[in-house]
């Protein structure tokens, strides 16, 4: 999870935006409740994202109240919460780990590890809950190392690992609604993938490191390519969201997949540009 998958603030009503902060805020609290400060920096907005989705398909009871924390001493927060926000707290903590010990693997990053473990060591009631979630969440992880490994550049194949693990966690029930969630987390994990390997690929060149586009970013018509892809993957996403029965929280909903999600997409462009125009100053 990279916080891809957010709102496009400007094109949001306020009182929206203040229900999407709420619900942030919700996970936040639920991340410190059950995991601790350790738990607390793992949020983030594509979690959110998952938070807010399921919530307005099965609409569970919500708490609502306020709270303060380090980011916000003096004004109480809006908050809420419910049981799809402890779900997504185990979710978010899940993936986490088990994308740190990944790294570990792969490139013995000691921080990594350490933070992995601590993880492990807070929340181990509450993600032993999940274990098919937890082996199919790994065997994806395994899968995508071997590709990395391998130097595969078909992006599609790799980034469907990503899709299946986003897949799992949108697969809140085994209901009739599960089929369309998990059509859309997969679609929605594969978007998340290939704009974080877009973002990443000058860094990833620098460093050394894999990245399936490292053969294309220099050839012209690269960030068309990347949009067409793209855009692929959330016209999937949003007809297996439209299928859904949404009443609640539809509006937030539509800002961010039809709307929000490209906004990372546009800075990042913007940015290489930017430099681009610099270098040939220079």
């Amino acid at each position: 999870m990279f916080g891809y998958v957010t709102v496009n603030k400007p094109e949001i009503k306020f009182k929206d935006f203040d229900v999407y902060r709420s619900f942030y805020c919700g996970l936040c609290r639920e991340l410190r409740e059950r995991y601790g400060i350790p738990g607390q920096i793992s949020l983030t907005y594509d979690m959110t994202f998952v938070v807010l989705l399921l919530s307005a398909l099965y609409e569970p009871p919500t708490k609502k109240g306020t709270s303060r924390c380090v980011a916000h001493p003096l004004k109480p927060q809006p908050v809420r919460k419910n049981t799809v926000t402890e779900y997504c707290a185990d979710m978010n903590v899940i993936l986490t780990y088990y994308k740190c010990m990944d790294d570990w693997r792969d490139e013995h990053k000691p921080l990594h590890y350490a933070y992995a473990g601590i993880l492990k060591n807070c929340g181990n009631m509450h993600m032993s809950a999940y274990p098919e979630k937890i082996q199919r969440i790994r065997n994806a992880l395994e899968e995508l190392s071997s590709l990395e490994k391998q130097g595969e550049t078909d992006v599609d194949r790799v980034a469907g690992c990503s899709g299946r693990i986003m897949e799992e966690i949108l697969a809140f029930r085994k209901d009739v609604w599960e089929s369309s969630l998990r059509r859309l987390g997969f679609y929605l994990g594969k978007f998340i993938y290939i704009l974080d390997a877009y973002d990443d690929v000058e860094k990833d060149t620098e460093n050394g490191n894999y990245n399936p586009f490292l053969e294309k970013y220099k050839i012209e018509g690269f960030e068309e390519e990347v949009r067409r892809l793209l855009m692929m993957m959330l016209a999937e996403c949003c007809r297996e969201f439209e299928k859904l029965p949404i009443l609640r929280y539809g509006d937030i909903l539509r800002n961010i997949l039809y709307s929000g999600v490209w906004c990372r997409f546009a800075a990042i462009g913007q940015k290489r540009r930017e430099e681009r125009e610099k270098e040939k100053k220079c």
